[in-house]
């Protein structure tokens, strides 16, 4: 099974009785492998599919109504694709980016800069702009050791308008090769930053109660996690 025909798949397993109670059940090939309950009203299951490259991950995060986002990244965490849920849109990157984005690079030198463009399927094309410098702060989270990292990114179309731009903090786990969101400050392409806040509050393991979870725990009367995402997190 190919990642292209994983997604719309994906879509169609979200929609089962069994995502419907509140648990996730990945596509066929595909093992779930962790939990991420956040702030703002989201839980994400992070999966991995044998028919993918090696490195490769999923997740699909799902608020108080359901599930609305999914992304796969790369061993350098390069944001490969993505797929709105509703109404379904499909999100690739470019090939060949003018610089990579590269977790390897991050952990090796303390920061990552990157330019690439992202495609998708209403035929909309958007070229990204950022950086990640780690910050030296180490956090634990519900008994995990996260790295802290600060972040910029803008987003344009081919003609320069600036689409959306993030700046703030995020944290990553290096042996998972995962970047987790942080507080930060978002631009919808109006000039006006708000703040949001997606930190991770409890990871959960196969075994240990809440694994597999469709049901957001955190922050569910002020419905954040309809805002987009770094094309990172």
């Amino acid at each position: 099974m190919t990642a292209r025909i994983l997604l719309p798949l994906l879509a169609m397993v979200l929609a089962t009785p069994a995502a419907a109670q509140g648990t996730f059940t990945p596509p066929e090939g595909c093992t779930t492998f962790m939990t991420v309950q956040s702030k703002g009203c989201r839980v994400s299951n992070h999966f991995k599919c044998t028919a993918d490259a090696p490195g490769d991950q999923w997740r699909t995060d799902f608020d108080q109504e359901g599930p609305f986002f999914s992304s796969r990244v790369n061993y350098e965490a390069e944001w490969v694709e993505s797929y709105e849920i509703d109404p379904p849109v499909r999100q690739t990157l470019d090939p060949n980016p003018a610089d990579p984005a590269s977790f390897s690079d991050l952990l090796a030198t303390g920061s990552d800069n990157y330019i690439f463009g992202l495609s998708d399927d209403t035929g909309e094309r958007t070229r990204v702009r950022g950086a990640d410098t780690l910050t030296g702060r180490v956090v634990v989270i519900d008994g995990i050791e996260l790295q802290e990292t600060a972040f910029n990114f803008t987003e344009t179309d081919l003609a320069g308008n600036v689409l959306r731009r993030s700046r703030g903090n995020e944290y990553i786990h290096p042996e998972w090769r995962l970047f987790f969101s942080g507080p930060s400050q978002w631009d919808g392409g109006n000039g006006n930053f708000v703040p949001i806040d997606g930190s991770p509050l409890q990871f959960i393991f196969p075994g240990e109660p809440g694994f597999a979870s469709t049901q957001p725990l955190f922050d569910c009367d002020a419905v954040l996690s309809s805002l987009p995402l770094p094309p990172k997190s």
